[in-house]
């Protein structure tokens, strides 16, 4: 139908192509064409038309990141009737996909001379309640002033983003500040007995970094050199921040274009910290929030049968 549609307009020899005789070369009923074109919108067409600008909101206002499933639950979620492969199906219709990570770049400089700290994770990246484990990293994003540096402390239990800091070196300044926010994010909690794990990094071997962990009562923790699974929890968050953030086209767009420097990376990290801790669906939190999981748990903790 749409190729006759673009070529019965065209002229031979100064001879209109017309559908006939555009069919009858196709071996298509003119009836067949004419019927079409007269029909009524199946109910499935009309539903796709109303799904599809739904859909793309809720696929825009999610950061443009969401594959199939998470657009399929996030749209469960905000009350739309739609199954996962109607989801895929409509995601190709309109040209629209997840987004994917890149490699890995690494940051870390140990220090040969600083005394490390065992390391009390043991990959173990699961918490019975909050404040109990945090791990902590940092990334680097090119913009055109410079490098900025990027850190994170994050809650084991939750996924929440608990602290996090930008700055243009990555002095210990760096990481001191994001515990320091961490700190105050968790104020009025009990912290006694909290491991905050890292990698080898020189940021978190200096003694002014270990010195604000046990004041605050945590332990520090730290995994092997150019080991990426001893914080595994960290790095994943930090790829998700590069993709879903840093190199995301639609958050460039909004930017104007590429990063130009701290002021603008710092407010745009400001807005993806807030995003992922309430309103990003994670799958290894059966699809909730962050924010979900610790109300979750504080109204379980509310119940008279609470242990």
């Amino acid at each position: 139908m749409a190729f006759i549609d673009a070529h019965r307009d065209r002229t031979t020899d100064g001879r209109r192509w017309g559908v006939e005789p555009i069919a009858k070369v196709l071996e298509v009923a003119p009836s067949t064409y004419y019927d079409v074109k007269c029909r009524k919108p199946s109910a499935r067409a009309r539903r796709d038309a109303e799904l599809i600008p739904k859909l793309r909101e809720i696929w825009k206002r999610n950061y443009s990141v969401y594959g199939r499933r998470k657009l399929w639950v996030a749209a469960r979620k905000a009350g739309l009737e739609v199954g996962r492969d109607q989801v895929a199906r409509l995601m190709r219709q309109m040209g629209i996909r997840g987004t994917t990570r890149a490699q890995k770049r690494f940051t870390t400089r140990p220090d040969p001379k600083a005394v490390r700290a065992p390391d009390l994770l043991q990959r173990d990246f699961t918490a019975t309640r909050p404040n109990r484990k945090w791990v902590a990293d940092f990334t680097y994003c090119s913009t055109w002033s410079g490098v900025v540096y990027v850190a994170f402390i994050l809650d084991v239990f939750s996924r929440r983003i608990v602290g996090w800091k930008a700055a243009r070196t990555m002095a210990v300044s760096l990481v001191i500040d994001a515990l320091n926010m961490a700190a105050w994010t968790r104020r009025g909690s009990d912290l006694g007995g909290l491991i905050c794990h890292s990698d080898a990094g020189s940021q978190y071997t200096a003694i002014a970094y270990t010195d604000r962990l046990d004041e605050i009562g945590a332990a520090p923790s730290i995994g092997t050199v150019a080991d990426s699974f001893d914080n595994a929890m960290a790095e994943t968050t930090i790829g998700l921040f590069k993709a879903e953030m840093v190199r995301n086209p639609a958050v460039l767009a909004d930017n104007g274009g590429p990063w130009k420097g701290l002021d603008d990376l710092e407010v745009a990290t400001c807005a993806w910290v807030s995003w992922f801790n309430q309103e990003r669906i994670h799958g290894e939190l059966n699809d909730r929030t962050p924010a979900e999981v610790e109300t979750d748990w504080e109204r379980r903790q509310r119940r008279p049968d609470a242990a």
